[in-house]
């Protein structure tokens, strides 16, 4: 499965801006980490933003966060991968950003996620949507290549890191 095929470079983000500190609204540990991840979500769907092919953003939003709160899409090891099927996605669609300090984002081995593959598919498209996912998630159990992608200075390394393992 060729995935660098649909990742260009102006769909990847080396450092991630948003900042996420307790509010005095925040009394739980729970509400600080949906409060977080909602932020976040909300940085991630911005860069989907930018290739126009998502109908209306507010609702591909509000898609993720429900996806969001179903289950958590990290798997450990410094990843997090949400990812939805969407009447707001035009096409196929997958990003990647990182954050050099990572964010909690309910891990299961409670690292904090540094990596984030967002992917979004028309509700239709569940074949190239299903082949993207199941090889991500094969390349990424390579611990060689979450260190390059952590690493790598520029979008088209990230890219060439990725299609290196494909």
């Amino acid at each position: 499965m060729n995935i660098s095929r649909y990742l260009t470079e102006d769909l990847i983000k080396l450092e991630m801006e948003t900042i996420i500190e307790p509010s005095e609204e925040s009394h739980s540990l729970v509400r600080w980490r949906s409060d977080g991840k909602e932020k976040i979500l909300d940085e991630l769907v911005g860069l989907l933003e930018t290739d126009s092919r998502i109908g209306n953003r507010k609702k591909l939003y509000e898609d993720f966060v429900n996806r969001e709160k179903k289950a958590t899409t990290a798997i450990g090891h410094g990843l997090a991968f949400p990812h939805i099927r969407s009447m707001q996605a035009k096409e196929f669609m997958i990003a990647f950003a990182r954050s050099s300090e990572g964010y909690d984002f309910d891990c299961p081995d409670d690292e904090p996620a540094r990596m984030f593959f967002i992917m979004a598919a028309p509700p239709y498209d569940d074949n190239l949507y299903l082949r993207v996912f199941k090889s991500l998630s094969e390349i990424l159990q390579y611990e060689s290549l979450r260190d390059e992608l952590l690493e790598v200075q520029s979008p088209g390394e990230i890219i060439r890191a990725i299609r290196s393992y494909e």
